[in-house]
């Protein structure tokens, strides 16, 4: 199915039947990805009056419970709400769903004990491109990041003269596939996200974050029309679902 998306001046055509998923599920196992320290995600079947409600323990329909952190379990999408008093729900402020996007790989840059994305890695990657979001993969690349354990490992992260430069460019969406586009231990300075989010100025109500992502290998840099899926809730953040699509008529 060839659908056609009118994007500024220009007929984008892309194919709906080949979707590039970039998100990492939430399970109930163990080995689900993880950070900041929380208990592996719950999918269990509720218990009521001493039954379980599973068709395999004799019950007519399967009735589970989810008990997860979107920060911490999986791809999530989260809005400025995720670091100020007042609330601002993803729910209520991503209104739009599709937008131009550029996928990068970047070979994070060591700075002292750390390992950092900087701004000239990003100006290399997209020079004059005008884009409305970014999909930063990151070096090395492979499966392990759908298992891996981030708490208490200082993960890369990104500089905030990075994130200045995205939000100077217009990004309004940051894609990457960290845990968190900050330090892991920060004595709570959140330097990227309020830069990016320009909480020292006029709040960009309408630009979003999203961590955890995976980006296969086989996906190449280059420019993708991307659907930015998420669940309804009235929360700063929502567990998502990034869909790239190759754009036929580049």
């Amino acid at each position: 199915m060839i659908a056609t998306i009118q994007y500024n001046s220009r007929k984008l055509k892309v194919n709906l039947l080949q979707p590039l998923d970039i998100s990492i599920p939430v399970t109930g196992k163990s080995t689900n990805v993880n950070a900041w320290c929380l208990e592996p995600p719950k999918i269990a079947p509720e218990v009521i009056d001493g039954k379980t409600i599973s068709v395999a323990k004799g019950a007519v329909v399967n009735f589970n419970t989810i008990s997860f952190n979107p920060h911490s379990h999986g791809t999530h999408t989260e809005t400025v709400g995720h670091i100020t008093e007042k609330e601002y729900s993803i729910n209520q402020h991503l209104k739009q769903f599709f937008f131009l996007a550029e996928v990068v790989t970047v070979a994070p840059e060591k700075l002292g004990d750390d390992y950092v994305i900087s701004r000239k890695q990003l100006q290399f990657a997209l020079g004059n491109k005008k884009r409305e979001a970014i999909v930063i993969r990151t070096m090395p690349n492979t499966r392990e990041k759908h298992t891996r354990q981030y708490s208490n490992t200082n993960p890369t992260y990104l500089l905030e003269e990075a994130a200045n430069y995205l939000k100077s460019k217009g990004i309004k969406h940051l894609l990457i596939d960290l845990p968190s586009v900050d330090k892991e231990q920060d004595g709570g300075e959140l330097l990227a996200h309020n830069a990016f989010w320009n909480t020292k100025g006029k709040l960009r109500l309408d630009a979003t974050i999203t961590e955890f992502i995976y980006v296969s290998n086989k996906i190449k840099d280059g420019k993708y029309m991307l659907n930015l899926q998420i669940a309804p809730f009235e929360n700063d953040s929502s567990p998502s679902k990034p869909i790239l699509y190759k754009i036929m008529n580049k």
